[in-house]
C-alpha cells in the first residue's frame, strides 16, 4: 500500500471533507493510483485543479504517486504568474466559450446578455455536455461528478445558488471583464444580434417603448427585439466592478 500526504488550498477545500479542509493529511493510495485519481477520489474535480507541485516539482495529472510523497494542490491562480510552471491542462482556451448544464439556465442568459457564446438546452444529458466541451467549451455546472468526466478538461463547479451571484462568480473567477461584449448576442438563442433602424423596430413595438428609446437590436434567428431597458441597467450593475 503507498502513503501520501496531501494539502489543498483555497477554495478546494470546498469539495473535501470537513476534517480535511485546510491541513495536511495522510492518505492510502493504490500502487498505480495517479494525482488526478486521487484528486478525484477525494472529491475534487480535475477541471478545478490548475497546479499540482509532488515534493515541490510541478507535475501533471498523470503522475503516478510513491509511497512517502506530499501532495500540493492549488486552484487557478489570480494574484501572480505561474506560467513558468507546469499547468496540468495541455492547452488554454483561446476563446471564451461556455456550455451550461440543465440547472443553470439563468446563468446561461446573463452569459450570453455579456456577449460569451453559450450553450444551454433543459434537455442536456451528461453525455451531450462532455461532447459538447470536447469542441473547445468550458463546461459550468453544479455536479462535481460531471467534471470528474474525462474528456472534460475545463470546467467550473457554481457554488453560488442564484444566477446574478453565479454571474459574478464565474465573471470574477475567470477575469471574463476584457472580453465581456455586452448586448451583443441574444439571451434566448445565443445568436450574435445586429443594429435594427428605430423605424423598423418601431412597428413590431407598443407606441411607448418605441418613443422612449432609440437603439435597436433584433435576433436574426428568433427576430426577437431588444433595447435599452431594464435587462440593460441590470447587466451593467452586475458588470461593475465590486457588484455583489
Amino acid at each position: 500500500m503507498v502513503t501520501a500526504t496531501f494539502r489543498f488550498y483555497e477554495e478546494l477545500n470546498d469539495f473535501l471533507a470537513p476534517s480535511r479542509r485546510r491541513r495536511e493529511f495522510a492518505c492510502p493510495c493504490a500502487r498505480a493510483a495517479t494525482t488526478k485519481h486521487m484528486i478525484e477520489a477525494l472529491g475534487v474535480p480535475h477541471t478545478e485543479v490548475e497546479l499540482i507541485l509532488v515534493n515541490g516539482e510541478s507535475v501533471g495529472f498523470d503522475r503516478r504517486l510513491r509511497d512517502g510523497d506530499r501532495v500540493s494542490v492549488y486552484p487557478a491562480f489570480e494574484a501572480f504568474d505561474i506560467t513558468p510552471l507546469l499547468r496540468v491542462r495541455r492547452q488554454p482556451l483561446r476563446v471564451t466559450r461556455f456550455v451550461a448544464d440543465v440547472h443553470l439556465g439563468g446563468l446561461a442568459r446573463l452569459l450570453r446578455m455579456a456577449g460569451f457564446d453559450t450553450l444551454y438546452d433543459n434537455h442536456f444529458e451528461d453525455e451531450e455536455i462532455e461532447a459538447l466541451a470536447g469542441g473547445g467549451r468550458v463546461v459550468l455546472t453544479r455536479d462535481r461528478e460531471l467534471l470528474k468526466r474525462r474528456t472534460i478538461s475545463h470546467g467550473c463547479y457554481v457554488h453560488a445558488l442564484r444566477s446574478a451571484a453565479q454571474f459574478r462568480e464565474i465573471y470574477e473567477r475567470l477575469d471574463l471583464g476584457c472580453s465581456a461584449r455586452p448586448f451583443t448576442r441574444c439571451p434566448h438563442c445565443n445568436a450574435l444580434l445586429r443594429p435594427v433602424d428605430k423605424g423598423e423596430a418601431a412597428a413590431r413595438l407598443p407606441a411607448a417603448v418605441a418613443a422612449k428609446y432609440e437603439r435597436f437590436m433584433t435576433c436574426p434567428d428568433c427576430r426577437r427585439l431588444f433595447w435599452e431597458g431594464l435587462h440593460w441597467q441590470r447587466l451593467g450593475e452586475l458588470l461593475r466592478p465590486g457588484a455583489q
